[in-house]
């Protein structure tokens, strides 16, 4: 089989699948959802705040987005051990590292493509709402940070792809990662933020701030998201060569 056609055809097993289509619609949906909330109520009273970074506050909803992001990821491999379909695909294609790398990209991909959409969208979405604290992308940061919303996102949703691969499961995935993102990474942060500024999802943010703090800088956080990532997904790479189907 060529490699166009195992590309094409995870693609069309992956929309066939409605849990993972519909996680990754939820990313977008989720983060519209939360801005169309959050800035219709508060936004402003927010923004008047003395030290307020607006244009982080105009990527709040991505903290919602990342765990649809994460979910996408996680769902879209764990597919592959329900029923004993992964002795299915590596049957019909036995080159492992092929099908692994058509597996990442099939969720890599469009990650990307619904990550920008959403990060973009909910950044003119919650400005409508902002009255005189409205920013455009010509504020400082705000088109780096929209940019870097969209591939955070992508980043989020590798790495749950690439740990679904070693752990076999996206439940131990989603039970690993979203009370990580969501509980242990402020604690650690609270506690020692230069430890901190190091996982992934505190680095990955660094993106969406005007002037990040710390000695990562905007793109260097991005980069060490983006180790992450790529450490799950060789992880998985190993699993995927090295065990039985």
């Amino acid at each position: 089989m060529s490699n166009t056609a195992v590309l094409r055809s995870e693609w069309i097993k992956m929309r066939s699948l409605r849990s993972v289509a519909g996680s990754l619609i939820a990313v977008l949906i989720v983060t519209l959802a939360v801005t169309l909330l959050a800035f219709s109520t508060v936004g402003q009273s927010e923004a008047a705040q003395a030290g307020a970074d607006p244009v982080f506050n105009a990527f709040y909803a991505l903290n919602f987005g990342q765990i649809a992001a994460i979910s996408f990821g996680a769902t879209a491999l764990s597919a592959e051990y329900l029923n004993g379909a992964l002795r299915i695909s590596l049957a019909a294609v036995p080159r492992r590292s092929l099908f692994y790398a058509v597996k990442i990209t099939v969720v890599g991909a469009p990650a990307l493509a619904v990550g920008l959409v959403s990060s973009f969208s909910t950044f003119f979405l919650g400005q409508m709402f902002m009255g005189k604290y409205a920013i455009d992308l010509g504020e400082p940061g705000a088109l780096r940070a929209a940019f870097g919303g969209g591939v955070y996102l992508m980043l989020m949703a590798l790495l749950a792809a690439g740990l679904t691969v070693v752990l076999r499961s996206a439940v131990a995935v989603l039970s690993l990662l979203i009370p990580f993102v969501l509980i242990v990474s402020f604690v650690v942060g609270d506690a020692s933020s230069g430890v901190a500024q190091f996982l992934p999802d505190r680095a990955g943010q660094l993106v969406l701030h005007q002037n990040p703090e710390g000695s990562l800088g905007p793109w260097g956080g991005l980069a060490v998201a983006a180790v992450w990532a790529v450490a799950a997904l060789l992880a998985g790479w190993w699993a995927v060569r090295r065990r039985d189907a």
